[in-house]
């Protein structure tokens, strides 16, 4: 299904969902690590907007937003178990709770961990 690559940190719980999904449909991909203190080139000129992990590249084409990043993978990568289910409902009942870990759990879990760089940057209740 061509080049895949998963540039990622090795902390990122946004970038393990997406390496796990891969491992889970058996994809073959490289990893590529970066220094978010230092971007690399390639990371900002495939995502440009956000200018963070995780970003997948199929063919050269990149893909950012885990949550985004997941349904690419499911739908491109259709012949094993899909990630959501059928029915449209339980399909937006998935999402919305993916939506709200994000927003809510994760935030506040980066928020525990990294107290100090992310006061200046974002609200921590």
């Amino acid at each position: 299904m061509g080049e895949v690559k998963l540039f990622r940190t090795w902390s990122s719980p946004y970038a393990l969902r997406i390496v796990w999904a891969l491992k889970l449909k058996g994809i073959v991909y490289e990893t590529i690590y970066e220094d978010l203190a230092n971007k690399s080139s390639l990371l900002l000129e495939y995502n440009p907007v956000h200018k963070k992990v995780p970003v997948l590249l199929h063919n050269r084409t990149p893909i950012c937003e885990s949550l985004v990043i997941l349904e690419y993978i499911d739908e491109t990568w259709n012949t094993t178990a899909r990630f959501l289910p059928e029915d449209p409902l339980a399909r937006a009942t998935a999402r919305f709770w993916a939506k709200f870990n994000d927003d809510r759990v994760n935030h506040h879990f980066s928020c525990a961990i990294n107290r100090n760089s992310y006061v200046t940057t974002y609200k921590c209740n």
